[in-house]
């Protein structure tokens, strides 16, 4: 039925008005996964609502470090060395990002690299949504063996000619997102649209314990690392939807959010709540903006019957959590 659908939906008659109405295709390669890893090379397509291609761009950047994993990306540092630094491109890129959905395979994770980087520079990259392509191929319910870009692209008959090449990958994905696009406006389906958040809270401070590499590389991170302390509040129960958050309850997050995950459980303790890294029959709350994946956290609250709520919904009620009985 979605594959009757998406051919039909080559040229929607009627195009929904709340679509945005120009996409960003991202894919940014990078030293590795972590807080501290940077981007080593990036590339954009730029489509126009209708999901036409307008242009693209690409470039390498010099991450100021050991290049990572260079059997995946294939960028070794004598490569990088001569590349600009992300403060040499920041402009550019914006430029290519400004006014546009910014569209990437597994969204928060390109985002939030992203975002670090023009922190270092210390600018804010000019996105306020992002749409990943995981989350609209459920909403299409592409009959898909997994989440991969591979999977992806071979459902819509799009080949990969340089795997983890970055303008290669964003070539895949424009070409893949284009029928998702059109079927989705044909459909009228809602497209899975996250708030992007500029990340502000950037420090050059090296972790606890961590020293400068060889190479004169000093990791750094969002912030100190630390240990987060133990909630004071006994576990009051499980949430009752309708009704107020009380301190003490234990809540799990799972899956994408438009505020950085670690802002969010910052702002649960502060509150008075306990951040649960797993979830068990003691949950009060689940939180996630996609109650229909198979995350394993969302597939125990099902089976304990832990209740649900959005990020916009937990918002609301961190607003008014109900305090601990003294004594």
């Amino acid at each position: 039925m979605l594959d009757d659908l998406t051919t039909a939906a080559s040229s929607p008659t009627v195009w929904p008005a709340a679509y945005p109405q120009g996409y960003a295709v991202v894919d940014v390669e990078t030293t590795g996964l972590a807080r501290d890893d940077r981007i080593i090379s990036a590339a954009v397509y730029r489509l126009d609502a209708r999901g036409e291609v307008e242009d693209h761009w690409y470039t390498v950047v010099n991450p100021e470090r050991d290049p990572g994993p260079v059997w995946i990306h294939g960028l070794t540092s004598d490569v990088l060395e001569g590349a600009p630094l992300f403060q040499d491109i920041a402009a550019e890129f914006a430029a290519r990002l400004e006014g546009r959905v910014l569209v990437a395979h597994n969204a928060v994770f390109d985002w939030q690299m992203i975002a670090r980087e023009y922190a270092r520079a210390r600018s804010e990259a000019p996105v306020k949504q992002r749409l990943c392509t995981i989350a609209l191929s459920k909403e299409l319910r592409l009959p898909l063996p997994n989440h991969k870009l591979e999977s992806l692209a071979a459902h819509f008959g799009v080949v990969q000619e340089r795997a983890h090449h970055a303008l290669d990958d964003a070539r895949v994905l424009a070409e893949a997102f284009r029928p998702s696009l059109r079927a989705a406006a044909a459909g009228g389906v809602r497209l899975p649209l996250h708030e992007c958040l500029p990340l502000t809270e950037w420090t050059d401070r090296p972790r606890t314990g961590q020293q400068a590499s060889p190479g004169g590389y000093r990791p750094t991170g969002w912030r100190p690392s630390r240990k987060r302390p133990a909630c004071p509040y006994p576990n009051p129960g499980r949430y009752e939807p309708g009704g107020r958050l009380k301190q003490g309850m234990r809540v799990a997050f799972s899956g994408d959010t438009s505020v950085e995950r670690e802002l969010l459980e910052d702002r649960a303790t502060e509150a008075g709540l306990h951040v649960a890294g797993s979830l068990s029959r003691l949950t009060s709350l689940l939180v996630t903006n996609d109650p229909d994946s198979g995350t394993s956290k969302v597939v125990k609250a099902r089976q304990y019957g832990t209740p649900v709520v959005d990020e916009a919904a937990f918002g609301q009620l961190l607003g008014d959590v109900e305090a601990a009985p003294e004594g």
